[in-house]
This record gives structure tokens, C-alpha cells and sequence, in this order.
């Protein structure tokens, strides 16, 4: 059974798709295997271009999960991208040096911390997206294109405009429930690899019968 290579940079013939885990470098980025972002232009170039205002010594990270399916532009926007808004102007002054940085509290000390920006397993972001500092999407969710997400992201949602709102759940909430005790994402290659014609039918009543038996597999 040839299963995709988790470690290949562009794991198909086009040449758009990349695994970003393997082209990533800094420590306060985590992505798990199989998410991929796909982009004509620079595939590879993620880390530089699209996670943005990410400085290690602020402290926060991005942490991404298995096979997540990001569409070309969409960004990230980390915590030190802020701006100090506890006094009556929000210009830098100490970045630029000299008698201004001498009369300013260091930059990053004023920012406000957001935390980590964390998203679950198969989420799937749209062309252009922008993901805020600090906030939290979970498994399963779709993000829609040109889409500014400034809020947490339930699992299994779809969110949508600038700013980005609620839409929908796309499962009614026991199929959802099982799916996230399922975690399919987490399944060995080949034990996945079978279980596909379950997780890419339409016939959705069928499939929250196999994924209840799987679980109930469990337990015996």
C-alpha cells in the first residue's frame, strides 16, 4: 500500500502543495503532518510570508494541526504585530532609536499578549484568509475565503466575512460529537487509508453508523 509521504515537501506532481511541517525552521511554529499550504507563486515560502509580525522573544507560537488545508494568501498575523494602546498615542516611538528610544518603554514589553494562535485538525481555510493574534479555531471547521477571523472557532463550523462570523455547523451535533472522539487524524497510515471511502461519503446517516461501530470497536 503506497501511502503520501509525510516528510516530502511537495507530496503530489503539481508542484503547488506543500507539507509546510518540513519547510518550517522556527521553533514557535508547529504544524502537524499532512497540512499543507498550496500556492502558485511560493508554496514553501509560508513561514516567511504569511506568518507575520512572529518574533520569538515575544512568546507567543502558531500551532497548527494534522491535515489542515490552507488556500493560497492565507496569513497569520502573531501578537507582535499590535501596537501599545494603554497610553494616548499608539506610535512606536521606541523602534526608531536614538533620544525617543531613550524617553519609551522598550516596544514588545507594552504589546498586549494575546497567547498562542492554535488551530485543530482538517480545518480548511480559503483563498486570503487572516487569522488575528491569540485566537483558537477547532477541528473541522471551514474558514471562508477573504475571511478576517478575529474570534475562537468552534469545531465543525463555518465562518465567513470581514469580520468573520458564524454561518453554520456543518453536521447536526451527534455526528459531530462522534467524530471528534473519533479523531481520525490520529489513525495509523493504513488503518486511514481504509477507513477513506467512510470519510469521504456523502451519505451521512451511514457514516455516523460506521464511525459509532469503530467506536464501539474500541471499548471491546
Amino acid at each position: 500500500m503506497r501511502i503520501p509521504d509525510p516528510n516530502a515537501v511537495f507530496p503530489n506532481e503539481y508542484g503547488t502543495s506543500c507539507f509546510i511541517k518540513n519547510v518550517i525552521t522556527s521553533p514557535n511554529i508547529q504544524v502537524g503532518e499532512y497540512t499543507y499550504y498550496d500556492d502558485p507563486a511560493a508554496p514553501t515560502g509560508f513561514e516567511k510570508n504569511n506568518v507575520l509580525f512572529h518574533y520569538p522573544e515575544f512568546g507567543d507560537r502558531l500551532i497548527i494541526g494534522k491535515f489542515c488545508a490552507l488556500a493560497a494568501g492565507t496569513k497569520f498575523i502573531m501578537g507582535a504585530a499590535n501596537h501599545r494602546i494603554s497610553s494616548v498615542t499608539t506610535y512606536p516611538f521606541h523602534v526608531f532609536g536614538g533620544a525617543w528610544a531613550e524617553n519609551s518603554p522598550e516596544h514588545l514589553a507594552q504589546l498586549p499578549f494575546k497567547g498562542d494562535t492554535v488551530v485543530g485538525n482538517d480545518v480548511w481555510f480559503g483563498r486570503e484568509c487572516v487569522v488575528m493574534p491569540g485566537v483558537r479555531i477547532g477541528d473541522g471547521a471551514v474558514i471562508g475565503a477573504y475571511s478576517l477571523v478575529t474570534r475562537d472557532v468552534e469545531p465543525y463550523s463555518v465562518v465567513g466575512g470581514n469580520p468573520a462570523r458564524f454561518i453554520k455547523k456543518r453536521f447536526h451535533e451527534s455526528l459531530i460529537e462522534a467524530l471528534l472522539q473519533l479523531k481520525w487524524w490520529d489513525l495509523p497510515p493504513e488503518t486511514l487509508a481504509d477507513l477513506l471511502p467512510v470519510l469521504c461519503s456523502p451519505d451521512l446517516e451511514k457514516v455516523e453508523r460506521q464511525i459509532r461501530e469503530i467506536l464501539e470497536s474500541r471499548k471491546a
